[in-house]
């Protein structure tokens, strides 16, 4: 037998006006499905939220007192910014600073004089005589990174990595089919073994060449501060009239 039963299915236009009834918005919950009064319920309280002031008044003054409060009761509004150091000296102070400051960028690269001159005039400032203050300045730029410090200093700079500079004054073969140069560099104020490793990519140097081996690693070996030329370090050559980065 054949079930001639007709399926029953709603109509484009019961479902568009179901939707529209159950989404307008002077609809009420009444004849809708609990999901539908869920949400109709949830959308007034949220109407009814937005609308409303924490303060439940139309005239309320929360904006005025917010802008009173931002403007001159913070921590950061009452910071006044720091002034110049320069500004609190003589100026026969001043000049001997601005002196100062021209002879010491002279031993240091990437190094501006009017910074120089700050930390100067911030030391003079605060009670440090002029020899002093100059000593003080030297000893905080040759520990930024990235300034070359002396080679006789490699063991009391608190830094693992550091950069030097000096003149290639022996290279030996390495044993190690791993390390592409191993040699001394040497500055005026001493010397130290260098190893440029194979897998560094890096330029080779030869005997007698001025280079700058920026960021190398420490290490000891029996007691004795090296460096080591990593993927990460730069080997440069002043006396080439550029620098040149491989």
């Amino acid at each position: 037998m054949v079930d001639e039963t007709p399926e029953l299915r709603r109509s484009v236009d019961q479902e568009i006006q179901g939707k529209v009834d159950t989404n307008h918005p002077e609809a009420r919950p009444e004849g809708m499905t609990l999901e539908g009064e869920e949400r109709f319920r949830a959308r007034e309280a949220e109407i009814r939220r937005t609308r409303q002031r924490w303060d439940r008044r139309q005239s309320s003054d929360r904006e005025a007192r917010t802008r009173e409060v931002a403007s001159s009761q913070t921590r950061y509004a009452r910071e006044e910014p720091p002034t110049d150091p320069r500004e609190h000296l003589r100026q026969e102070q001043l000049a001997e600073v601005n002196n100062h400051a021209a002879r010491i960028v002279e031993e240091f690269d990437d190094r501006s004089r009017s910074g120089a001159a700050y930390r100067l005039a911030e030391h003079v400032r605060d009670g440090v005589d002029m020899l002093n203050a100059v000593l003080l300045v030297k000893e905080e730029l040759h520990a930024s990174p990235g300034v070359p410090v002396p080679i006789d200093t490699l063991e009391t700079v608190p830094r693992s990595t550091v950069t030097i500079e000096g003149a290639v004054t022996q290279l030996w073969d390495a044993d190690n089919p791993a390390i592409q140069q191993v040699g001394l560099i040497e500055d005026d104020t001493g010397r130290t073994k260098f190893t440029v490793w194979e897998k560094s990519r890096k330029p080779w140097v030869e005997k007698g060449q001025t280079v700058r081996l920026r960021q190398v690693e420490k290490s000891w070996y029996e007691g004795r501060v090296s460096v080591a030329v990593t993927g990460w370090s730069q080997i440069e050559f002043p006396d080439r009239g550029r620098w040149w980065t491989e």
